[in-house]
């Protein structure tokens, strides 16, 4: 098992709703920690938590729980910054196909990482230039 890049709805499934999990990204997500490996969360992913919470479609446990697990002092989840490298890899995921750019930062992030992408999207899982895990 390596790190794993994890979307928006993944993330917070397993931190407050595990059983919305498939029964292959559970063990992907426990697996790289579990191995000593982190689970990746793209920076847009903590926004749209934020965003969320705040339109209520989300509990507030959810982002004070993900919070809580970035400040640990062994942390399991690492923030992937939205930087150049990641901005010129958007580039790589086809509008047409993902066409919502969190997502597509998603996607950008997992292929600039080089780590499979856990996610439910069967838009972003229809992409064949990253592996993704559902």
């Amino acid at each position: 098992m390596s790190a794993v890049v994890a979307d928006t709805h993944a993330i917070i499934w397993y931190l407050i709703n595990p059983d919305k999990l498939s029964t292959e990204a559970l063990i992907a997500l426990d697996g790289a920690i579990n191995n000593g490996y982190p689970i990746y969360i793209s920076a847009i992913s903590i926004v749209e938590i934020v965003y969320l919470t705040e339109k209520n479609k989300i509990p507030e446990a959810a982002l004070e729980q993900l919070l809580q697990t970035l400040n640990d002092s062994n942390p399991s989840l690492v923030v992937a910054s939205l930087d150049q490298s990641v901005a010129q890899s958007l580039a790589k995921i086809p509008r047409l196909t993902v066409p919502e750019m969190g997502d597509r930062i998603i996607a950008a992030t997992a292929l600039h990482l080089s780590l499979p992408l856990v996610t439910k999207d069967y838009k972003i899982r229809a992409l064949s230039l990253i592996q993704t895990i559902w």
